[in-house]
């Protein structure tokens, strides 16, 4: 037979503490979850793994023809008529370098020339050395 240095202590019953009250299940599982020895690491490293486009420079034709648009725009709004259009545009990243192209519609309420920028009826300001495409839509 074997020794067993434990034997007298084996089937004793477990130890309850008079003065601390025996822990939650929920607060007992809280000390088992995982652990983030860095914070903000997996968010830094979900940030790096963005993509983010270049901004592309127009050529003279798609600038000449952003131009002419932009010219029967302002003379539509001299008309006092609305002008439904969709712009592509592009948005520059607020935390890395380059952007995003995004598509807007709605109507032109002004072409903002000594600002640049194309103001819509929602009150989005577009800067027109970020434009890249004007559609003008018919009206509804």
């Amino acid at each position: 037979m074997k020794f067993d240095p434990y034997a007298d202590i084996r089937y004793l019953s477990h130890h309850e503490s008079k003065t601390h009250p025996r822990m939650p299940r929920a607060n007992r599982a809280a000390q088992f979850m995982p652990f983030s020895a860095l914070s903000g690491y997996e968010e830094a490293v979900q940030e790096t793994a963005r993509q983010t486009e270049q901004f592309r420079e127009l050529d003279e034709d798609s600038r000449r023809r952003l131009d002419e648009t932009l010219q029967v725009i302002q003379q539509n709004l001299g008309k006092h008529l609305e002008v439904p259009v969709i712009i592509t545009c592009f948005v520059p990243d607020k935390f890395k370098d380059g952007g995003s192209y995004q598509e807007y519609s709605g109507l032109v309420k002004r072409v903002d020339a000594y600002r640049r920028r194309i103001l819509l009826l929602d009150g989005t300001a577009l800067p027109i050395d970020h434009i890249t495409d004007i559609q003008m839509r018919e009206r509804e």
